[in-house]
């Protein structure tokens, strides 16, 4: 496998691995004799693995905001994708914090650019939220990016929009609902965050009634995943979306 990466790359002179990620079982950059190449492989008997057959099959239909993949590898076992090298820290969520203006910025870009979806194999949110909310509620037909956290933000000379395995086709508004329980869980207020998600066009344009039927099932959604895995973040996030949801639904 090594060898065939080095067909692209060059000898692979060194690597450092990424701060941050738990999907991949490697997520490294590569340091090559044509220059830097970032590099996620994960092991093709990973149940995971579509992941990142997912990314692989959406990235040539993305804008330049996120990180071109220059090429992919299936070898001995191994599935691994290349991606052109994007320097930057990430994203910083706080109240105050001078990237919130530079997020809404992105969030308005991307509904913009991807809407319509391109013509690209990726689940419906439809059937992701199948069972918690009436489909129409979420219906659409916008590329959504559905993992909008802080470290999928890399901020540097221009922003970069990162990890694009969890893909939907769906509402415009979804992304910016998403990350509305992530500024709640940086520490804003639920009033505080709608105030921020103001700024994004299709989240005005949205309807009341579906975003308080969301904020509803995304609360009961990360409640089910704390008590299916305990992982650190899962509590915080679970209180974060519990917060909103009653916010939005105060009698419920």
């Amino acid at each position: 496998m090594r060898l065939v990466v080095e067909s692209h790359t060059g000898p692979v002179r060194g690597a450092q691995s990424a701060s941050a990620g738990s999907v991949s079982n490697i997520a490294a950059t590569l340091e090559t004799a044509s220059g830097p190449v970032f590099c996620k492989a994960i092991q093709t008997d990973n149940p995971l693995v579509r992941m990142h057959r997912t990314e692989a099959r959406v990235n040539p239909w993305l804008p330049d905001i996120a990180p071109r993949m220059r090429w992919k590898v299936e070898e001995a076992g191994w599935l691994v994708l290349g991606f052109d090298h994007v320097p930057g820290r990430h994203a910083v969520l706080s109240p105050g914090s001078a990237d919130l203006p530079v997020i809404a910025d992105t969030l308005t870009a991307l509904a913009q650019g991807l809407t319509p979806c391109p013509p690209v194999r990726v689940q419906a949110a439809t059937k992701r939220w199948e069972g918690r909310i009436d489909p129409e509620m979420v219906d659409g037909d916008t590329l959504v990016h559905t993992d909008v956290t802080l470290f999928n933000f890399l901020l540097g000379a221009r922003v970069r929009v990162i990890d694009w395995s969890m893909p939907c086709r769906g509402a415009a508004w979804i992304d910016t609902a998403l990350m509305i329980v992530r500024l709640i869980r940086a520490g804003h207020g639920p009033d505080g965050a709608e105030g921020w998600a103001d700024q994004i066009p299709v989240w005005k344009q949205a309807d009341p009634p579906a975003i308080d039927a969301f904020a509803a099932a995304l609360a009961d959604l990360w409640e089910q995943r704390r008590h299916e895995n305990p992982a650190p973040h899962r509590g915080p996030l679970a209180v974060a979306a519990r917060s909103w949801a009653n916010y939005r639904n105060p009698s419920a």
